[in-house]
Order: C-alpha cells, then structure tokens, then sequence
C-alpha cells in the first residue's frame, strides 16, 4: 500500500479515534443527560453550516420552534405545549456549546433564579483586542462587582426621581434644537443622551457639535466592524489574532490600537475634568467627584487602581449608554410616520391633561397613559439589543432534564420573547395600546424588561432611560408633528418598518437611514419651544 494512502488512513483513524474519545467523555460529562433540543451537529464543524448570518434572533426564534417539538415529555411543568417549544435550543459550534432561550420561563428560571450561576461571560477573544474594559463585557471579578454596586447605586429608582429636573431641562433646550434644524433630529438625540450622561457622570455641559462625543461614537463603529462576518471567526480560532494587518479580512490590530487610543482619551479626558474642578472649586457635583473623594482617601498601588476602576465604569456607562438609548429614540420617528394615528391619539390626550402654555414634566406621568404605554412599546417594538451579551454558566448545570455544560453560551432572545405573536399579537405593529386596560388605563408588563437584559447583568440604568424615554415622547408630541418628508415633487418620501430578517449580526440594531419632516404643530406651540429655551438660557 503506498505511503501516501496509509497516511490518510491512519489520519482517518486517528480521527475517529478522537471523535469517538471526545464523545464519550462528553458523554460521561452529561451524566447520560442530553442537550437542550437543536439541530443535529456534524462531526468536528458541529453545527457551523446551520449558524444564521442575518437576524439570528429571528432564526434562532423560528428554530427554537422547529427543534423544541422533541423530548417534550421531558418537561416537568405545567408549561403549555405552545410555550414549552420556545423554551430553547441548542448550537454545537467548532467545540462551543450555544444554548438559546426563547421563552421568559426558561430566561427566569436560569438567570433570575440562578443568577450567580449564570452571571459569568464567555471570554471572547475579539473583546481581548478593545473592549476588556467594558463592564457589561466583564467576567465576573471584583473590578465587575465593584462597578456594578456604582453604577446601580447612581441609577437607583430613587437617584432617578433627583435627575428628572436636569433630564427636562436637557430635553426642552433639545426641542429648540428640533426647531432649528429639523433634518438632523438623529444628532440632537445623540447630543442630549451624550449630554445627559457626561452631567450626570462628570459634571460637565455638553454643547452641540462638542467634539467630547466622537470617541465613544468611533469606538461603537470599531466594534460592530468586529462583528462583521469573518472578523468573528477570531472567537474560534484564537490565533487569528496574531495574524500580520496586511492579511485580507483579519485587520484586527489596526483597529483595536485606533479604539486603544480613543477609550484612553474618553476615560482620562473627563476624570481630568473633574479632578481640575475638585481642584479649584468650580466642580459641579457629580458621580466621578463623589466617588474620586473616597478614591483619594487611598493611597500608592490601591489609589491607582481604583482611580482606573472609576475610569472603566464611567467609560463603559459613556461607551453604552450614549450608543444604545439613542437608537430606541430614533424609532420613535419612525413609528409616528409609520402610524399617524398613534400621533394624533397621544396628542388628543395630551391636550385633554395639559393647558397649551406649559410644556409636560415627569409628574404629568400619571395622566397619561397613552403616553407611559408608548415608551413601553418603543422598547418592545424595536428592541436595540435583541439578544443582549451572552451569559455562560460558572459550572455545568441541568436543567429540565437537560445538560448545560460550565462555559456555554447562553443566549437570551428578547426578541424572540417580545415578537412572540402568543404573546404580543401582530407583533411587528406598533399598538401602545397593549399596554393599556379596556378602561384605557395603564397595565404595565413584566416582560418588558427583558430589553434591558436578565438577570444579575440587566442594565442598570434602565430607570433612567425609562425617564428619558418618556420625558422626550411627551415633550417632543406636544409642539411637533411628525410626518412623511416630501421630494421635491411634493409626494411622501416613504418609509419602511424595521427589517429585523436582514440585519447582521450585533450587540445593538439601528434603523436604516430614513427622512421624515417635523414641524411644530401650531403658532403656540412654536413660541413655547421659544420662550422655553430662552429661560433656560437666562
């Protein structure tokens, strides 16, 4: 037998040797158990061919349905036949174990009730280039625990209620800003969110056009470059990052030494500021000032840590929130040309609660629940981050008969949950009325959270963009209409729902570019954006 051929036999054989291995010892791992339901993995590449390019929540949402009919006299609830078969399922890839769950039982059970279990993150690799930083990106550690005790405790429902006169005021001088150039309403969101957060975190103003804006926005445009198709490939095999810049399609150094560079300027140049502000006097009050105090009660190696801490944590909250809470914002423009009777309901309250001389506050919440249920559909309608950042257990763990081995990837499809048509019938219309009784009352959702994530990694600054949402929507209906842009033949420019089957995979979505004009809705309404802002700035 030629050499050649007794090569690739005994490379054959050792392969089957492994795989057979390999399997047993997986096999002794589960204790007999299986996995979670899913597609049938092929050897060595597993499930590589089945992983969805575009949308995976809404594949992983439709497979969920397809593969969860198995096993199910294994379930020990009482669970409906209909909800048991989005429970989960599971990807075997390249070695990885993906478990996603599509039901809120299973989100509940695994990250609520095992919390500590499952509060862990998988280490990816292409997070090791940029993002290590990032508390929501965190492993578990006390770098982790530290800064999410400070970022709750600065956003806490009761620290909110203290920010709603600065969020009013910032959303008032953003309606004059409306006025004045209504064509780049995508920007004043941005600059109000950013402008919020840098108050709140530094104690600085923000001014349109501030140039402190750019490295958070160029560092989120890195990271979905990382999440391109190809680029992610570093997840799995590791020593792609080692690979020369030149190579097509696996420039990672490049990249992350640009995000390097920015991350540094957008964590040290605020803190500067509000050391310099400490220094002198001029300081306005702020989390960094405050916790800076109890920092420099240390001293040597340990002041220098926490000082970095405090950094990271204020960046990650900068890095985050500036990004995601502007593209639920966005959505609400489009979902007022989209339905215009939407629009004229929730002005027709307004007007029936407010006198035309006032703008609305967050005190006017209670009479209005058109409004309340609004900000509760713009989170579920277009949900920014439909399948959050992935939890991995800390231990192997059963559940319902099923194995989760310690490491895997556990995904929690909001999407899948809040475009469950059982759920929320015709779910890809925007109804705020779901959220109201038969008396036209507000029902609120426990669901609804699930946009902010799960368990011990929810967002914890979820009350304060509850507050901005709603602030903004009643605010921004009550002097302007939203409605179709015109070309300059004078017909609708249209505009489209969101396309949530042809979206590349990432942490957030954003709507595609679209027009729309905003106008205010009448004389008065155009002098009190005016007046507004004009005792504002006095």
């Amino acid at each position: 037998m030629p050499i050649s051929l007794l090569t690739a036999v005994d490379c054959l054989a050792l392969s089957t040797f492994l795989y057979v291995l390999f399997a047993f010892r997986d096999h002794r791992r589960r204790r007999g158990f299986p996995y979670p339901p899913g597609p049938t993995p092929l050897p060595l590449i597993g499930n590589l061919r089945d992983v969805p390019m575009l949308s995976p929540w809404v594949e992983y949402a439709k497979m969920s349905k397809k593969y969860g009919r198995t096993n199910l006299s294994r379930s020990l609830s009482s669970e409906p036949r209909s909800m048991f078969i989005r429970r989960y399922h599971l990807f075997q890839v390249l070695g990885e174990v993906v478990v996603v769950l599509n039901s809120p039982t299973a989100i509940k059970d695994l990250f609520d009730k095992r919390g500590e279990l499952y509060a862990d993150r998988t280490p990816y690799p292409i997070f090791e280039l940029d993002v290590v930083w990032m508390l929501p990106m965190a492993r578990v550690s006390n770098y982790w625990r530290e800064g999410r005790k400070l970022i709750e405790r600065s956003f806490r429902p009761g620290a909110a209620a203290l920010d709603r006169r600065l969020i009013e005021e910032r959303v008032h001088v953003y309606l004059g800003w409306l006025l004045a150039n209504p064509k780049a309403f995508r920007d004043h969101i941005h600059y109000l969110q950013g402008g919020l957060l840098v108050r709140l975190s530094y104690g600085y103003d923000l001014k349109e056009n501030d140039d402190m804006l750019y490295p958070p926005k160029r560092v989120g445009d890195i990271m979905k470059q990382f999440f391109a198709p190809g680029t992610a490939l570093v997840n799995h095999f590791p020593i792609l990052k080692r690979l020369p810049s030149w190579v097509p399609l696996f420039k990672y150094e490049p990249l992350a030494s640009e995000s390097r560079q920015l991350v540094r300027r957008m964590k040290d140049e605020p803190l500067n500021y509000v050391r310099k502000g400490m220094r002198d006097g001029t300081g306005i009050p702020s989390i960094a000032s405050e916790y800076l105090q109890d920092v420099d009660l240390l001293s040597g190696a340990e002041h220098e840590r926490a000082e970095e801490d405090i950094k990271d944590v204020l960046g990650s909250l900068f890095q985050a929130g500036a990004d995601t809470t502007v593209a639920a914002m966005s959505s609400l423009f489009l979902a007022l040309v989209l339905y215009p009777e939407v629009q004229k309901r929730a002005q027709a309250e307004l007007d029936s609660v407010l006198s035309r001389d006032r703008l609305p506050t967050y005190e006017d919440r209670p009479r209005l629940p058109y409004i309340d249920a609004m900000t509760k559909e713009i989170m579920r309608w277009h949900i920014v981050a439909p399948m959050a950042v992935p939890h991995a257990p800390t231990e192997d763990d059963f559940y319902r008969g099923y194995f989760i081995p310690k490491g895997a990837i556990v995904i929690a499809n909001a999407w899948g949950v809040l475009h469950d048509p059982e759920l929320y019938p015709d779910p890809e219309a925007f109804k705020p009325e779901r959220f109201l009784d038969k008396d036209g009352k507000f029902c609120d959702d426990p669901l609804i959270p699930l946009a902010f994530g799960a368990g011990r990694r929810h967002c914890p600054g979820r009350h304060f963009v509850d507050t901005v949402l709603f602030v903004q929507t009643a605010s921004m209906l009550s002097v302007f209409n939203v409605t179709n842009a015109k070309d300059k033949d004078g017909n609708d420019i249209p505009v489209y729902p969101p396309p949530y089957d042809t979206v590349e995979p990432d942490i957030a979505i954003w709507l595609p570019e679209f027009e729309c004009s905003i106008t205010p809705r009448d004389k008065i309404a155009e002098d009190l954006i005016t007046a507004t802002r004009s005792a504002l700035s006095s």
